[in-house]
C-alpha cells in the first residue's frame, strides 16, 4: 500500500485538517497505534517541559500547517505556552471538534489558576489510562 499524504487522508476521512491526529491513519503501524493509544508518544514532550518550551497544562501545540488554517479568533489559543494536557484532553481529546477545542483553550487561558491546573492534571490520569479519545 502506498503512503498517502496527510491532505489526502484528511479528505478521504472527511476530517478537520486543523485537528492534530488523523483517525485510522494507515501510515501508523500496529506498534505506533499502541504507542498513541497509551499516550507513550507524549513522553518526549516531558523534555520540552523540563527545558521550559512547554508547560504541563495548556493548549496543545499546533503544527504550522494547522495554524495556517486558523481564523483570527483561533490565534488566542497561542498566547500561552503549549502544554502536555489541558481542558481539551480531559474533555474528549481527539473526539472534540476543533472549534470546541479552541473555546476550551481560550476558557483555560482566561480563567487560569493553580487549582484548575491541578484538577486538569488529576483528570488526565484516568483519561489516559482508559484511552478515551486516543487514536
Amino acid at each position: 500500500m502506498a503512503v498517502r499524504l496527510p491532505a489526502d487522508l484528511i479528505a478521504a476521512n472527511q476530517q478537520d485538517p486543523r485537528l492534530p491526529k488523523i483517525k485510522n491513519d494507515p501510515r501508523v503501524t500496529r506498534v505506533g497505534r499502541i504507542i498513541r493509544r497509551t499516550s507513550l508518544d507524549e513522553l518526549p514532550n516531558l523534555i520540552n517541559v523540563l527545558t521550559g518550551q512547554m508547560s504541563l497544562v495548556g493548549p496543545r501545540p499546533p503544527t504550522p500547517d494547522e495554524v495556517n488554517l486558523y481564523d483570527p479568533w483561533h490565534w488566542q489559543r497561542l498566547r500561552v505556552k503549549p502544554g502536555l494536557t489541558g481542558l481539551w484532553q480531559i474533555s474528549g481529546r481527539s473526539d472534540v471538534p476543533f472549534e470546541e477545542m479552541c473555546l476550551l483553550d481560550i476558557y483555560y487561558i482566561e480563567n487560569w489558576s493553580l487549582g484548575m491546573d491541578a484538577q486538569i492534571l488529576m483528570l488526565t490520569i484516568p483519561r489516559v489510562l482508559l484511552r478515551q479519545g486516543a487514536y
